[in-house]
């Protein structure tokens, strides 16, 4: 069926912002640091690179199913369901949803991306006290706070996350989403081309493996963040560190509006295409 202007006009917005993906170009500063990562990373023997990114994505696959299928999880999805029922009271199941419009869903989910930017924010500044129990769980942290709140998009857009190509869906939304500006590109693409070569989305049959050597920019970026902080925590106000806590709750709110805006864009496209048959 047809979209209507309002739906017209989403889908434009995100064809416009696609295209901004597509044209983004890196400049000198970010080449000259991929070539200085893969430079670095080659120089381990290739058994243990691919070692470690595979430790990483078991780590990831596991992760993820943890919070799937947390009662934290099981409640919020309740949370989104009657969040619905406002707006339309026959809403029982996620595939319900599908029944609101565009701006209803988009209402509900920015609901959660509010509340997740805020926990990513009070993270950030816990973080940059400098604690060393705190650091050393920042990194875990800020993964369970992004990819739940991906979860929590896609269940409002309908999406149930619990069957193998929405998990694998849900993962590569992440990993696209905490990818290099100048790489997102193709990572979109890949999303797309998943939706185009799976009739039946339930099953997945695509490549499984998720990091690489460009993902790890990432965590390097939130190691960095680490040391800034260790060397700026006792420049304090009053006795509070205000800069060390600035930098990481500015760089995690960061991340996290990242992630929110990507998982936002390809499930507002999911709905749009199923809309449009």
């Amino acid at each position: 069926m047809p979209l209507s202007a309002r739906e017209q006009m989403v889908l434009n917005e995100i064809r416009e912002w696609e295209n901004q993906l597509y044209s983004y170009e890196a400049n000198d500063i970010e080449r000259s640091y991929e070539h200085y990562l893969e430079y670095s990373f080659a120089l381990l023997p290739e058994n243990v690179q691919k070692q470690v990114f595979s430790m990483m994505d078991s780590w990831m696959f596991h992760l993820h199913a943890l919070i799937q299928g947390s009662q934290l999880q099981l409640d919020a999805k309740e949370r989104i369901l009657s969040s619905g029922r406002i707006f339309q009271k026959d809403i029982d199941t996620l595939q319900d949803m599908n029944a609101l419009t565009i701006d209803q869903l988009s209402y509900i989910a920015k609901q959660q991306i509010a509340r997740h930017r805020m926990y990513s924010l009070a993270q950030g500044g816990a973080t940059g006290t400098g604690g060393f129990m705190m650091l050393g769980s920042d990194i875990p942290a800020m993964a369970v706070i992004n990819l739940r709140v991906v979860q929590l998009i896609a269940m409002t857009y309908g999406v149930e996350v619990n069957t193998p190509f929405e998990m694998m869906s849900s993962l590569k939304v992440f990993h696209a989403a905490t990818l290099p500006r100048r790489i997102q590109g193709e990572a979109w693409e890949d999303l797309m081309n998943d939706l185009e070569q799976h009739d039946d989305l339930y099953f997945y049959e695509g490549k499984e493996e998720l990091t690489d050597i460009t993902w790890l920019e990432q965590p390097m970026k939130q190691m960095f963040k680490a040391v800034a902080i260790v060397l700026l925590r006792k420049k304090t106000l009053q006795g509070i560190p205000v800069i060390s806590m600035a930098i990481g709750a500015g760089t995690n709110y960061q991340l996290t509006r990242n992630v929110t805006d990507f998982a936002h864009k390809y499930y507002q496209y999911r709905y749009l295409l199923n809309k449009s048959g």
